[in-house]
């Protein structure tokens, strides 16, 4: 593409997002409105699969019946564009015409301006001409779930021939009209354990009598992140962290049975596949001398963001090209997960963090995964634009 080419191209992806942009508020506020947990969004793909179609598009249901994929183009190269359109199981905190109509659903992660960005860069691709090489568009379920639809993505072949694969992700601490980029890890692996222990209980009086699992447990609770830190390189960004312990219902007696559930995390790929099986040893050779009967769950989630330096300066140039140099923002790593990392571990990609806090937005901060989260509806067409450039400057190198 020569650089005349690819400005009437960036002019023509501008000018579609402008001249849509309310419709793609319109579609946004829409699905925030019928929100659809992982598996479950089968309302979210009728609707995207009769949009792209309006555009003269092709697209097809994924195998396991929601999620949307959709090709634009032609040509030796192939570049992905992602998006997840599931909701979470979380009320529905806000106070507006498109909120939840779903009890205990909601868009609380930003997954609907994710949707509505990615449908927008269909349309704004479309107006841009032809290009040399496709596009691909990856509507995704089940981005909340474990191990994620992002895996089955990768399972079913969809990136068997794809180049290069892009996402972008609403970060509330960034302003609309920037874009934060990283090279290297973005975000965490993360994983679930649980550690189950039994003994035959007795009375507090006589512990030395039976298993105290109380005290077992708080063994495994205290020590193991100490142990982890002297077991795993501190570069690795390993984080343990429990979220729920049970033993017991009296004070004067030993229980039967105690659980302990945790989250880890990590930022390194290699660490992550030999973290569960350091856990097991550690977590057994901590409760060996407490004489508790103990038994390991760990479900591995899914794995780090990596990005890839090379996709990230696409990214880069995307930005420029859309926002110019005010738009460009570094991002800091963050120990949360996202599914996204099948999809990376499969082929070279980057996530992007989304600006989407109004800058005259002077209140409280409304994080990621509460009910009281809600979008500056700019930040919409600001990532159709982003997408649509990402994808033209991939096919361009």
């Amino acid at each position: 593409m020569t650089s005349g080419t690819a400005r009437r191209a960036s002019d023509a992806v501008a000018d579609w997002v402008g001249e849509h942009e309310g419709e793609l508020i319109a579609f946004r506020r829409d699905l925030h409105a019928h929100p659809e947990i992982g598996y479950g969004e089968h309302r979210t793909t009728e609707v995207l699969l009769a949009r792209l179609r309006d555009f003269g598009l092709q697209p097809s249901r994924l195998p396991g019946g929601t999620g949307v994929v959709c090709d634009l183009g032609s040509g030796p190269r192939t570049v992905a564009l992602r998006a997840d359109i599931d909701a979470l199981p979380i009320e529905d905190g806000l106070d507006t015409p498109y909120r939840s109509q779903h009890a205990g659903v909601s868009h609380a992660c930003g997954h609907d301006v994710h949707t509505a960005a990615l449908l927008g860069t269909a349309g704004a691709l479309m107006a841009a001409g032809p290009f040399d090489g496709r596009v691909r568009l990856l509507f995704q379920p089940a981005e909340e779930l474990m191990p994620g639809g992002a895996e089955e993505v990768v399972r079913i072949g969809l990136l068997d021939d794809v180049h290069s694969v892009f996402a972008l992700h609403c970060d509330p601490r960034l302003s609309t009209g920037r874009i934060g980029l990283r090279p290297g890890a973005i975000t965490a692996a993360c994983d679930l354990l649980e550690v189950h222990l039994r003994g035959p209980g007795g009375h507090t009086a006589r512990p030395h009598l039976t298993a105290d699992l109380v005290y077992a447990l708080g063994k495994v609770i205290v020590d193991l992140p100490g142990l982890l830190s002297r077991r795993i390189d501190s570069r690795a960004g390993l984080s343990l962290v429990w979220g729920t312990a049970t033993a017991g219902v009296a004070a004067n007696a030993i229980p039967e049975a105690a659980t302990a559930k945790a989250t880890v995390r990590m930022l390194d790929r290699d660490v992550w596949d030999d973290a569960e099986r350091v856990i097991r040893e550690l977590v057994q050779s901590t409760v060996a001398p407490t004489g508790a009967e103990v038994s390991v769950e760990y479900v591995r989630g899914v794995p780090p963001v990596v990005n890839d330096p090379a996709a990230v300066e696409v990214q880069r140039r995307a930005v420029l090209a859309t926002l110019g140099p005010d738009g460009v923002a570094g991002t800091e790593q963050s120990m949360g997960g996202e599914d996204f990392g099948w999809m990376v571990a499969e082929r070279p990609g980057a996530l992007a963090r989304l600006g989407v806090r109004d800058p005259q937005d002077t209140g409280p901060l409304h994080d990621l995964h509460q009910g009281t989260f809600d979008a500056d509806e700019r930040a919409v067409a600001i990532g159709a634009r982003f997408l649509a450039q990402t994808a033209l400057v991939a096919l361009e190198i």
